[in-house]
């Protein structure tokens, strides 16, 4: 089972299609029936297999009610800037106090009180950003370079961009190089099975090859 839609409450339906374009999401569906009783918008995010759904008469929840909406980023800061830059209104990088679950604070994942700044060691689940859209659905960047162990499905080892494909190839081949090295130095001739074997035990969380 994949979740692929999420369904937000907007009261304005254009407002809400002028804001979700302008953060850069793909624009899948713009439907209305004929005689106007319903209409339905879909929008997807860069690289996310599960889509937004908003429009008139999709639900019967209340506008801006939809809060806690996560969004995953690879690198915190690039995606904050992205979204300032299209002119978008959003927070600045916070973290988590220790696990501080009262507080004045919006709740979040890991808590009520929101500390300046990404997370001090840079852990991975621990910074984030947030940002409303018009009618107030609340949603959050939340920064993931390392998953925890069985988080990943081993079956198929997606890439959410190029940028993270590279990212990861990087890495495989500072791995391989000193797998290389540990073995006298020589060409290993079947490096392409070392790095796949890399990159799935990577996403998947388990103990990398040597």
């Amino acid at each position: 089972m994949k979740l692929e839609v999420v369904v937000i409450p907007v009261s304005d339906v254009d407002r809400a299609k002028r804001f979700y374009e302008s953060l850069g999401w793909r624009l899948d569906a713009d439907y209305a029936s004929d005689d106007g009783y319903y209409r339905v918008i879909q929008f997807t995010p860069p690289g996310s297999g599960c889509s937004v759904i908003f429009g008139k008469n999709v639900t019967a929840a209340r506008p801006g009610s939809a809060q806690g909406l996560y969004l995953i980023v690879t690198d915190m800061e690039s995606a904050r800037n992205e979204l300032v830059r299209r002119g978008v209104e959003i927070g600045e990088v916070f973290h988590d106090a220790a696990g501080a679950y009262a507080g004045p604070d919006e709740p979040y994942l890991f808590g009520r009180i929101r500390v300046g700044g990404s997370h001090p060691q840079h852990a991975s689940y621990r910074s984030f950003a947030s940002f409303n859209d018009p009618d107030g659905n609340g949603w959050l960047f939340q920064e993931i370079t390392d998953r925890l162990p069985g988080r990943v499905d081993t079956d198929v080892s997606t890439f959410t961009s190029p940028k993270d494909l590279a990212a990861a190839l990087r890495r495989a081949e500072a791995a391989h190089g000193e797998h290389e090295k540990r073995n006298g130095g020589q060409r290993d001739e079947n490096w392409p099975d070392w790095y796949a074997e890399y990159l799935i035990h990577e996403q998947a969380g388990k103990e990398l090859p040597l």
